[in-house]
């Protein structure tokens, strides 16, 4: 056995030359196969030619048995006939499993190779006559493949035709289905389906009887589903949803697009009127006996809610169900869901305006503009369907609503500062209790200030929630401009401190009305001090705040300048500091007037003492320059004389002085006086009695004692007095100069207007003899 396993491997290397089937055999699966073709083209490549290799491509025959016969004996020789014999059977066994069609091929292939047994030395022959029955298998492998397609062609003529079978089938049934899903409680969409499906193949092979009598039975079956549906079209109680699924099943039964179209209308039509006339419902009616409106039940934004629930939602989802079902189809686009729809959106705007008119107090801003804004959220959604159903008259609808609101807030922010002004005025006028005072006018004065600000800060944050970020509308162009500017700046702040200037300016300007009171002077000072307040810094302030908040476009509307409010609060706050002046030198004056009146200058006694009038008139000036000094400056005085106070008071002017002009004239041609004080007025300054005063203390006051001795003076000249009635006038009004001078800006004009009342008094004289000046002195200093 190891000389036949030396000569199978020396036999040209070959590794199957001495191996059997056995437990130690080398074989793999297929080996007689691949040796058959031979080995891959890169093992040929790589391996050295060899013609003894009888699995190499360069196998010889002749070379093979010439190396055997010389080399191997006998035994080594029946060894490979005993191996060829394995290899021989497991080649057939090989072809019998793969090839089992072929058999008789490969037993003629098997006795090839036993005939090879026969004759070793004809093996080429042999192995010729293998290469050529392989190729045979070759051929009858491809004629079995054709055969196998064939047959897999026929299997699908077959499958066709079985399909085409279960397809008259169904056709046949067709009726039958048909009549039953469409039967009342069935399912109408199914048998659309299968009429659907079948109405192509039945208008196709109509020609044939049996399929013409299946086409007109179906024909009936669902004629009879349309005039149900027909029917169920007209059933008011039908929600949006099953009105759709049954408009578009009756278009699918080929029913008129037009004629669904108007009924499709109509009937969604009629539903949203009922929902509009829900919403009307909620509106209170007026009352008849009273002519008043009950609040109504409840808020604003449930009222918008329901209304873009029910109205808006069903809206959409008509346009939505219309668009599907009719776009496209010949009828059923000239514009009819356009005009349906605007006049309904028409409808309901004037319900919701005439619900946004029941708003009559500030209430919750935030809530107004959350219903605001949903309504307009729907609206866009619904503008996305519709684009002509209303945009401009939605948007001008929130617009009125944002422009009501300021307005509102104008007025709530009038009322506030009258309640402020009635407060101060309660204030003013309430009695002190001994020993206890009230509010000074500085308290006052920042209290109002502080709390007409404060007030119209919170209405600019309420405003400002129209303009939020989050809200939808704030991004309308209207509310980037117009509403900042017109509505807020102009129509809200500008508009309120105008008015406030006009109201503060009416105490001074309208006449009181008859039986009315009159406005306190101390409210006309406070009213001066607040308007003067705006004109220096809140006004500024507030429009400074008001264009943060609320930006004005480059492009926008014209604005009114802040230097034209503050002209117009100074201008105010003039004309209240001019009427407290008039106010309060007329009090004096009245005061002065009676007392020259009621008094007997003919008949009067010696005097004694100041008369008590003058005492209150100083006590007046007194009071008033404390009053005014809570609120404005001191102001700048003229340099006074050393001896203001002590100056003489005299009867005579200097014209009338008998020393100061003797060499003017002789005692028994004296001159006319009263032509000499009127010489004399040529040449001093004129005093301006009722100027305008200046925003400080001493102006005021110097208009004041301007008013009063103005018309003291006027009095006196209409007067007739005797010796002792100039000599009390001579009393009072050097009285008077001692402290008056004090008050005033120029000491001269409370000079002057003395002067011209002791001129005014010695012209009125019957008896002009003055008291002397030392005795005045006296008196006075006793008084």
């Amino acid at each position: 056995m190891a000389e036949v396993e030396a000569a199978g491997n020396g036999a040209g290397g070959s590794p199957e030359a001495g191996t059997g089937t056995g437990t130690g055999g080398w074989r793999r699966p297929h080996g007689p196969l691949q040796r058959y073709y031979g080995p891959s083209a890169a093992e040929a490549a790589e391996a050295t030619p060899d013609p003894a290799d009888i699995n190499g491509p360069h196998f010889d025959p002749e070379v093979f048995l010439t190396k055997v016969r010389s080399e191997c004996p006998l035994g080594q020789l029946l060894a490979r006939e005993a191996a060829l014999g394995r290899e021989i059977r497991a080649l057939d066994s090989d072809m019998q499993t793969l090839l089992y069609e072929n058999y008789n091929k490969f037993i003629s292939a098997t006795d090839t190779i036993r005939k090879m047994k026969v004759d070793f030395r004809r093996m080429e022959a042999e192995m010729d006559d293998l290469a050529a029955n392989m190729a045979a298998i070759s051929t009858s492998s491809a004629r079995v493949s054709a055969a196998l397609q064939d047959r897999h062609r026929r299997g699908a003529q077959l499958a066709g035709v079985q399909a085409l079978l279960r397809k008259l089938q169904s056709l046949v049934e067709v009726p039958g289905r048909l009549r039953r899903w469409a039967a009342p409680g069935g399912e109408p969409a199914r048998a659309l389906r299968c009429h659907a499906r079948a109405r192509a193949v039945l208008r196709h092979y109509r020609h044939l009887p049996s399929f013409r009598a299946i086409e007109d039975e179906s024909h009936a079956i669902m004629a009879d589903l349309a005039q149900r549906l027909r029917a169920r079209l007209r059933d008011e109680t039908l929600d949006p949803k099953e009105l759709t699924e049954c408009v578009e099943m009756l278009l699918q039964l080929e029913e008129p697009p037009e004629e669904l179209c108007q009924e499709f209308l109509s009937h969604a039509g009629a539903r949203l009127e009922a929902e509009l006339a829900a919403l009307e419902a909620e509106l209170p009616v007026a009352d008849p006996s009273t002519a008043t409106t009950p609040p109504p039940a409840s808020d604003i934004l449930d009222f918008v809610d329901r209304g873009s629930s029910a109205f808006v939602g069903n809206l959409c989802l008509l346009a939505a169900s219309y668009r599907s079902l009719f776009e496209g189809r010949p009828g059923a686009g000239d514009g009819r869901l356009e005009a349906f729809a605007a006049a309904l959106t028409a409808r309901y705007f004037q319900l919701l305006e005439r619900r946004l008119g029941l708003e009559r107090g500030l209430g919750d801003t935030s809530l107004l503009v959350r219903a605001l804004d949903r309504f307009h959220r729907r609206l866009r959604a619904l503008l996305e369907l519709l684009p002509a159903a209303g945009a401009e008259a939605g948007a001008a609808l929130v617009a009125r609503a944002a422009r009501e609101r300021v307005d509102r807030y104008l007025r709530a922010l009038q009322t506030f500062f009258l309640g402020c002004l009635g407060d101060v005025r309660q204030a003013l006028a309430a009695p002190r209790p001994p020993g206890k005072e009230g509010p000074g006018l500085p308290d006052l004065l920042a209290t109002l200030a502080s709390s007409v600000l404060g007030q119209l800060k919170a209405v600019l944050a309420y405003v400002q929630l129209f303009t939020a970020k989050d809200v939808a509308f704030a991004s309308l162009p209207y509310f980037k401009g117009e509403f900042c500017v017109e509505a807020v700046r102009e129509g809200l702040v500008v508009a309120f401190v105008r008015w406030l200037c006009r109201t503060a300016r009416g105490f001074a300007d309208g006449p009181a009305e008859r039986g009315a009171p009159a406005a306190p002077p101390a409210l006309l000072l406070l009213l001066a001090r607040l308007c003067l307040d705006y004109e220096a810094t809140t006004i500024s302030y507030i429009l400074t705040l008001t264009d943060e908040q609320f930006p004005p476009q480059d492009t926008g509307p014209a604005v009114t300048p802040g230097p034209a409010l503050c002209a117009e609060a100074r201008g105010a706050a003039q004309r209240l500091l001019d009427h407290y002046v008039q106010v309060q030198g007329a009090a004096v004056a009245q005061m002065l007037r009676k007392s020259v009146e009621t008094r007997d200058w003919l008949g009067t006694v010696e005097p004694r003492n100041v008369r008590a009038v003058m005492k209150r008139v100083v006590e007046d000036i007194t009071a008033i320059d404390v009053q005014v000094g809570q609120l404005f400056e001191e102001g700048v005085r003229r340099a006074q004389s050393s001896d203001s106070s002590r100056r003489a008071f005299s009867v005579y002017s200097s014209s009338r002085a008998p020393g100061r002009y003797a060499p003017s004239y002789t005692p028994s041609a004296p001159m006319d006086t009263h032509l000499l004080s009127n010489i004399q007025k040529l040449f001093s300054e004129r005093i301006d009695i009722f100027s305008p005063v200046e925003f400080n203390k001493v102006s005021v006051l110097t208009g004041i004692i301007k008013i009063s001795l103005k018309t003291l003076l006027e009095c006196v000249r209409l007067r007739t007095l005797g010796r002792f009635g100039l000599q009390q006038v001579q009393v009072d009004g050097h009285y008077l100069q001692l402290y008056l001078w004090r008050f005033a800006a120029d000491e001269r004009v409370v000079q002057g207007l003395l002067d011209e009342v002791a001129a005014s008094a010695a012209h009125r004289c019957l008896d002009p003899v003055p008291m002397e000046h030392s005795v005045v002195e006296l008196i006075c200093e006793r008084g």
